[in-house]
């Protein structure tokens, strides 16, 4: 793959010229930051799925059976866990979110996964699960029938699966059973958390805020945290205020930033990069292995076997060292036509990039996925 097929997005974003990305960049409040105590929790809980046609968990999967024999015994039925056939059942594990300001009655979706050998979830129906909060509490209680993206099948020996049929959702199968208390109206104060951290965004956030509302109430915390003072006219009214404020729009400064994914090839490149004087040189070593069979027979009417021996070959070929020298101030439109014609591929750029960062030349931060 060529390199400019890697920085596509790059010129798509900076242009032909570095000159020309000085253009002023303005988002939501709601875009650039969150609101502290404004957030989903995480719930977790342990089920069953039954109703599976022979695609359940295994009798190796121990607790499937305890399972299902604690389930019967809370409904009055005993049964020996040995004679107990759990093909058609399977353990799993159910995670959902608790939204925001949710309430008690509410429903919300739930993710089943399977945490035994289970070959498929289709067609099963979950069980009534408890789904507990980090504080023990339980929150939700979900059921009901599963939506399998993906099916598994075999047959004399040959199977064939599309995508995860282990992992299957129960849309609107939570139904929450405790809210989380909080009276959003009756806050002090109101705490922003910028997305990412910079002095200089944290800063125009505040004179944002202070402008639209007219007084100095907000102050910065550090380079991620704006808090907010409720001004007497919102009080009791803090829901009207948040509204007014997170269509305020604010300037980003955006950082110099280059990401590399070293897997895929791919280098993207901010608008504020900048590129100084450097000479780069690259050459390549390649060497190549080649195995070659040989059949090696004995002598006639002695004792020895005809046997097959590899003759391998090992070749080393250094490529001619390739140089290119970037000016000053030089475009990352020019910066990838000359790693172009250098015939550049995707594992030596990233070599390249981080060489050009301890030598001061890429004036960027530089982050390799």
């Amino acid at each position: 793959m060529r390199i400019a097929a890697l920085f596509l997005a790059a010129l798509t974003l900076c242009g032909a010229d570095i000159a020309k990305a000085d253009k002023k960049i303005e988002c939501k409040l709601r875009d650039v930051a969150l609101l502290q105590g404004v957030r989903s929790n995480k719930l977790l809980g342990y089920g069953i799925v039954v109703g599976l046609t022979g695609t359940g968990d295994s009798q190796q999967t121990i607790f499937t059976v305890q399972s299902l024999v604690n389930l019967l015994s809370r409904q009055g039925v005993t049964v020996n866990p040995l004679l107990i056939m759990v093909k058609n059942v399977a353990a799993v594990m159910v995670t959902a979110e608790l939204p925001p300001f949710a309430r008690a009655g509410s429903r919300l979706d739930v993710t089943v996964s399977s945490t035994g050998d289970a070959k498929s979830l289709a067609g099963g129906t979950l069980l009534m699960t408890a789904l507990q909060g980090p504080d023990g509490q339980t929150y939700a209680v979900a059921q009901g029938p599963l939506l399998v993206g993906g099916f598994s099948a075999s047959a004399g020996g040959n199977s064939v699966t599309k995508n995860y049929p282990n992992v299957g959702r129960v849309p609107d199968g939570g139904i929450i059973e405790r809210e989380i208390g909080g009276d959003f109206n009756g806050r002090k104060t109101l705490r922003y958390s910028l997305m990412e951290e910079d002095f200089t965004t944290a800063i125009r956030v505040v004179h944002a805020i202070n402008e639209e509302l007219g007084e100095k109430v907000a102050q910065p915390m550090d380079a991620r945290t704006v808090e907010l003072v409720i001004p007497k006219d919102y009080t009791g009214r803090a829901v009207e205020l948040v509204a007014r404020l997170e269509n305020l729009n604010v300037q980003l400064q955006p950082k110099a930033r280059v990401v590399v994914n070293e897997r895929t090839g791919t280098v993207i490149l901010g608008s504020d990069v900048r590129i100084g004087a450097v000479s780069i040189v690259q050459g390549g070593l390649s060497i190549m292995v080649s195995s070659t069979p040989i059949v090696s027979q004995p002598a006639p009417l002695s004792q020895g076997k005809t046997v097959v021996v590899a003759k391998k070959d090992v070749t080393a070929k250094e490529e001619k060292p390739k140089t290119i020298t970037v000016e000053p101030g030089v475009s990352v439109g020019k910066l990838a036509e000359m790693l172009n014609a250098m015939e550049v591929n995707p594992r030596d750029i990233v070599a390249i990039l981080q060489a050009m960062k301890d030598a001061g030349a890429l004036q960027a931060e530089l982050r390799v996925l």
